[in-house]
């Protein structure tokens, strides 16, 4: 990998049309880094809520229903392979493992970032997944702050065309941005150009963090502009501050930036407190039980992505069995409290451990 050569001044990033060898190389460290276990914050997530124990549950484990409708279609499941990669050699086999995994069991899968395919047609490919995943529900992944680095209305439809998106997912990452060598930190004014893409996009539009986690009230600002499926992405999981000091060189910072923000539990909660949202919880899921107390505590929906990297360098098979794996440990925690379907998961109580 080629190292770093210039690091432009904050919102002097690169607009649509031109790409760096360097951007194309961050894609690569990042994939690199993020399977490091060093890059996870621990100890933030769900191992303080626990499920009361049903002894006699008084179901049949065989007759579980873990389906779920969202975005219009039927999901077997309640999960979604979040957005890992894109724009480099290494994430074409990625996002192919994980969309045909996804479309085997029928869950959903988003990609990565797809400004490096935008700029750079050669990376195109990365991203396209449609040949083995023709029903799966896909979603596509932009930068909301490239909307003040002239990206438009024209590139969010671009990006969804490019893989026949089902959605279009704006991911929120001040942090990362902020200590990232190359970061785009122009965060102004983003919310009415988020609302014209909502309004002349054509697909639903939904809002992630990377890892800080939505509070309610950056909730309430994103649904009164029409965006009303938002990812937690919260603090639990992988540090994209670890991520980008260590590429900095700068590790001290990675670590006091490390568990900034919401952790997952706390902003589900918050999210599910708001009226006319749909919630996906995600950041620091890694089994079954954590995505059942997500759906618990008000998600609609369980995201993973680290999990999965490890099998989706693989193949689709690898991931396959990581799904199979986590399923079946959603559904001894749903036989374990009584619950016969998601509906009835999401009724369930949880409690702080002791």
């Amino acid at each position: 990998m080629s190292p770093v050569t210039e690091i432009p001044k904050p919102g002097a990033g690169a607009g649509p049309g031109s790409v760096s060898d360097e951007t194309r190389d961050r894609k690569a460290e990042h994939i690199e880094i993020a399977l490091d276990e060093a890059m996870q914050v621990h100890g933030l997530s769900f191992d303080a809520w626990v499920f009361e124990h049903e002894a006699l549950p008084e179901i049949d484990l065989a007759e579980i229903d873990t389906s779920v409708d969202f975005l219009g279609k039927r999901l077997e499941a309640p999960f979604l392979i979040s957005c890992m990669t894109g724009g480099t050699g290494s994430a074409s086999l990625i996002n192919r493992n994980l969309a045909a995994a996804a479309e085997r069991r029928g869950i959903a899968v988003g990609v990565g970032s797809q400004r490096k395919a935008l700029e750079d047609p050669s990376q195109v490919a990365s991203f396209e997944v449609r040949d083995v995943a023709p029903t799966v529900l896909l979603l596509g992944n932009l930068g909301a702050v490239q909307l003040n680095y002239g990206y438009g209305i024209e590139q969010c439809r671009a990006a969804v065309e490019m893989i026949a998106a089902d959605a279009l997912v704006f991911h929120l990452n001040p942090l990362q941005e902020a200590i990232q060598p190359e970061g785009d930190t122009n965060f102004q004014e983003l919310l009415p150009k988020m609302a014209r893409v909502v309004e002349h996009l054509g697909v639903p539009v939904i809002a992630k963090e990377v890892g800080s986690g939505l509070s309610a009230a950056t909730a309430r600002r994103l649904r009164d502009i029409g965006i009303r499926i938002l990812d937690t992405a919260g603090v639990g999981g992988t540090s994209w501050a670890r991520i980008e000091a260590r590429r900095a060189d700068d590790v001290e910072i990675g670590e006091m930036f490390a568990d900034w923000g919401l952790p997952t539990p706390e902003s589900i909660r918050q999210l599910a407190s708001v009226e006319g949202v749909t919630v996906i919880g995600s950041g620091g899921l890694r089994s079954g039980i954590d995505a059942a107390k997500a759906l618990a505590l008000g998600a609609d929906l369980a995201g993973m992505a680290y999990p999965f990297l490890q099998a989706a360098t693989e193949s689709p098979e690898k991931v396959t069995e990581k799904i199979d794996r986590v399923w079946r440990e959603l559904k001894i925690a749903m036989f374990c409290v009584g619950a016969r379907t998601i509906d009835e998961l999401k009724k369930v109580r949880l409690s702080r451990r002791a």
